[in-house]
């Protein structure tokens, strides 16, 4: 170890912009086994890993660094899945810059920081290729269930730990494929669906049993779910889209991220999508603007290219530095040719029928605002017009009106429409209901759903327990 002094920051090759911008295959190789083992090395094992700390997971990074390094990499591989239900999906999505390499000790000091993602997923990937990736083994049933409503990251997290402790669990999902977000949300080039789709079957193998196609409110109420369960997880998601509420938004040819990047997903997956088949929703030859800045919008920017798009145009109302998403994911986007309009406004959609443009006025930013970030301040008579023939409005999400849905008046959301939890336990106010994920946190980051997913199962397994003792007393 400490080998950060004589040996230089390494990742993994990338492969070329000219030849990623032609399928949709994930940009990145993999290490070989002497350059992960080599650049494992370089961690400084410090006193306080903050690498560590800044991952919501609290994966021990140091130590399946230092396995690596010694190439003992089925113990590496064991205490990297011990905190984290899906490493080798989080190796490959997970904001990194942002959370342990971005806190690296090394990295601070300027040597460059261990690349622990590409590390992560190097170890996964050996772990799947070798066989030690094995369904689990429930040594005592138990005679309670647990139905899981939403097939996404917390869902699968919460399900997977309490199959282990020999709960019962049937996880419904309203798509016609587990996975949620990381099936239809992220693209290809970040996350392959091969990769997602053996840890679903390793769940099924271990005795989960998914139900799809099955929407909460229209094939049962949340009452009636209750009464074939003894617990509740609802972990949906957020996936209404924030709307830009300026003239014009009536027009066609005008979607959020969602519909769009769904549309290509299922495309990839071999299906057919009409709206795509027919053209609407395919950027072939078509002028795409998509407004946001986040990793959302980086996705539906990367996916337009990959499609062929004629221009690709991002619109962001603050400067480079202040977007809130990846500086990794932006990098990657302006390789392959996306043009960025930072300090930039939608005023209106203008066009006959359809959009065929975008009125945007400039920006300046001002004094800093309660989040610390400086206030985007309008520019008078600066506005410019962009020519679209889509235009994809990438603004984040919000959570859909859970109660109304699921037919249940008594479900208390906050003034955000979350889920109300109590802090503590995660249960709602509904006695044996609880909630994970996006739907009680709003829109955030695949590991923090696991992580709420495993905090969840823990909560329901207390709840359970003491059910069960009661019930015997």
């Amino acid at each position: 170890m400490l080998k950060f002094v004589d040996l230089s920051q390494k990742n993994p090759s990338k492969r070329n912009e000219f030849e990623r911008k032609n399928d949709f295959d994930e940009i990145y190789s993999e290490f070989i086994n002497e350059n992960a083992s080599k650049q494992s090395s370089r961690c400084s094992q410090c006193g306080v890993p903050f690498c560590q700390v800044h991952c919501p997971l609290s994966n021990n990074i140091p130590d399946w660094l230092k396995l690596t390094a010694e190439n003992r990499l089925e113990e590496a591989y064991e205490l990297s899945q011990s905190t984290n239900n899906m490493p080798e999906v989080c190796g490959r999505i997970c904001p990194q810059d942002r959370l342990c390499e971005g806190n690296c000790v090394i990295e601070q000091s300027g040597h460059g920081t261990v690349t622990i993602g590409s590390i992560e997923k190097y170890i996964t990937e050996t772990a799947w290729t070798k066989g030690w990736v094995k369904p689990i083994e429930v040594k005592n049933e138990i005679d309670q269930s647990v139905g899981i409503i939403g097939a996404g990251p917390a869902g699968l997290a919460c399900g997977e730990e309490l199959r282990k402790k020999g709960y019962q669990v049937t996880i419904y999902d309203r798509y016609d494929r587990a996975g949620g977000l990381l099936i239809y949300g992220i693209p290809n080039f970040k996350l392959e669906k091969h990769v997602v789709n053996r840890r679903i079957k390793l769940l099924k193998e271990g005795g989960i049993n998914f139900v799809l196609n099955f929407e909460v409110g229209k094939d049962l109420s949340l009452k009636e779910l209750r009464e074939k369960h003894d617990s509740i997880l609802i972990a949906t998601g957020v996936y209404k889209p924030r709307e830009v509420n300026i003239p014009g938004g009536d027009l066609n040819n005008i979607f959020p991220a969602m519909q769009f990047l769904t549309a290509s997903n299922r495309k990839g997956l071999g299906d057919k999508v009409e709206l795509f088949d027919n053209g609407t929703l395919d950027a072939k030859d078509k002028d795409i603007i998509v407004i946001g800045g986040g990793d959302t919008a980086m996705d539906c920017v990367r996916t337009s290219i990959r499609q062929k798009a004629r221009s690709v145009k991002c619109i962001y109302r603050r400067d480079k530095e202040n977007m809130p998403g990846s500086a990794r994911e932006v990098a990657n986007a302006e390789e392959e040719g996306i043009e960025f309009i930072w300090l930039s406004n939608p005023k209106e959609f203008k066009g006959n029928g359809k959009v065929q443009s975008l009125i945007v006025d400039k920006i300046k930013l001002g004094d800093p605002d309660e989040s610390g970030r400086r206030k985007p301040i309008i520019e008078k008579n600066s506005e410019f017009e962009i020519k679209a023939d889509i235009i994809i409005k990438a603004l984040g999400f919000d959570p859909e009106e859970l109660p109304l849905l699921f037919d249940e008046n008594r479900l208390q959301t906050t003034k955000w429409g979350t889920i109300k939890t109590n802090f503590d336990t995660m249960e709602t106010n509904i006695p044996g209901v609880f909630a994970a994920g996006d739907i009680v946190r709003g829109a955030s980051l695949v590991v923090w759903a696991i992580k709420d997913g495993r905090d969840a199962a823990q909560s329901i397994d207390n709840y359970l327990q003491l059910k069960k003792n009661k019930k015997v007393a």
